[in-house]
């Protein structure tokens, strides 16, 4: 009940644009109606299953790596200072390069084929998760961090019962945004170049004009990435134990 609360707003906007649609307010052609963008999504279920296996694929194999990336990153960075100098503005500005931007090159070195997808979901994934990792590792008490230390801990030891465990809340936190971030950065690879994939599906859609289409699979990656950061919410319950 809670839930349906929460998206109230989003239902009574889709109440109106039908309304309004039904009444012929606003042109069909335009921006279909919510109905019509419920029978294009049936209609094309089947082709957009298809494209959808495909473009999770890439995003869960970047976010996989990207999630590797960032923990040897952020345990680097924290074991040794001047690593962090070093590569700490280097991440920044890897986040200051539009991703539409760096899409096509990647195309262009990598083919067509699911590396270049993967590559961007890496480099578009990696810097949320990256930076939450250290700020849960920088988060940690320090007297905690003596404690240990006086009773004869390990660096591993260290990381493996204080500093990983706490960071685990900012982790997951770093998680949501980058799974979200990969969905998107593996459509716009798609846009640019590709023969499967939600992003492919959309560029077809577009060339033939079909709104309607194009509606669907736009709020289909929309619902995608809610369901993924809800199972995230479910997984962060579960593991971490406040």
């Amino acid at each position: 009940m809670k839930k349906i609360k929460n998206y109230s707003l989003v239902i009574l906007l889709l109440i109106i644009w039908e309304i309004l649609s039904d009444m012929h307010i606003i042109s069909e052609f335009l921006l279909p109606s919510p109905y019509q963008v419920i029978l294009a999504f049936i209609h094309d279920f089947n082709l957009l299953m298809k494209h959808t296996y495909y473009t999770l694929t890439v995003a869960f194999l970047g976010v996989f790596i990207g999630i590797v990336l960032s923990f040897v990153l952020a345990l680097v960075m924290d074991l040794y200072q001047p690593v962090y100098d070093i590569f700490y503005p280097v991440i920044i500005l890897t986040q200051t390069i539009p991703t539409i931007a760096i899409a096509p090159l990647l195309i262009i070195w990598l083919g067509y084929y699911m590396k270049p997808k993967v590559v961007l979901v890496v480099l578009s994934t990696f810097f949320p998760i990256t930076i939450a990792l250290l700020n849960g590792f920088k988060a940690v008490d320090k007297d905690n961090i003596n404690l240990l230390r006086s009773m004869g801990a390990n660096t591993f030891q260290m990381y493996r019962y204080l500093k990983i465990p706490t960071s685990l809340s900012y982790f997951f936190s770093g998680l949501k945004v980058s799974m979200s971030y990969s969905l998107i950065s593996a459509v716009i690879a798609e846009w640019l170049g590709g023969y499967y994939g939600l992003g492919v599906y959309m560029t077809r859609v577009k060339k033939a004009f079909a709104l309607d289409k194009m509606f669907a699979v736009i709020f289909f990656i929309t619902f995608l990435s809610l369901l993924l950061m809800s199972i995230i919410d479910v997984l962060e319950k579960k593991i971490v134990k406040n």
